[in-house]
């Protein structure tokens, strides 16, 4: 027996958020060349965090709970570095939202205190990453910083959607 079991409902959904963010990171690079032009090489270091997205959809069948838990804090880990990388201003740390929205969904009814701690760390995320990062690795104008926010804020908003009507109708009894 090697340990593998059918995922839940909770777990399949988190799987697919897994396998999306995997499936667009190598896009934003080109994102970030097509709308500004500059910064590119900046913007590959979105790219760092994208194993922990894999392991957290290799995981899944063997630590359900640990999947469901890690990618809500591997989705936080990834804002900070992507916020260091093209800095505070891009608008990166708005992706601690749909964090927390997984924080909010993740989890059986039984696994509240997993839960309570999954938001807190993401909340402490935040709180450490807001406006203390120091400077991005590159100097975007004013124009291009507008430009990553906006891109920024449209990807957060596409992936809560996302995660919406993911998670929508699971039952969380367990």
């Amino acid at each position: 027996m090697d340990g593998r079991t059918e995922p839940d409902d909770l777990t399949r959904a988190t799987v697919t958020v897994a396998w999306v963010i995997i499936l667009n990171k190598p896009f934003y690079p080109l994102y970030v060349w097509w709308l500004v032009g500059s910064g590119v090489e900046a913007s590959l270091g979105t790219l760092i965090a994208t194993p922990f997205f894999l392991a957290i959809a290799l995981l899944a069948p063997r630590g359900p709970l640990a999947a469901r838990l890690g990618l809500p804090l591997a989705g936080a880990i990834d804002t900070i570095i992507a916020t260091k990388f093209i800095g505070f201003s891009t608008g990166t740390l708005l992706f601690l939202a749909p964090c927390m929205m997984l924080a909010g969904l993740s989890f059986h009814r039984g696994e509240a205190w997993w839960q309570r701690g999954a938001a807190a760390l993401v909340f402490l995320v935040f709180i450490a990453g807001y406006d203390r990062l120091g400077a991005a690795l590159h100097a975007w104008s004013t124009a291009e910083l507008d430009t990553l926010f906006s891109l920024n804020a449209f990807a957060v908003a596409s992936l809560m959607a996302f995660i919406a009507i993911r998670y929508a109708g699971i039952r969380r009894d367990a």
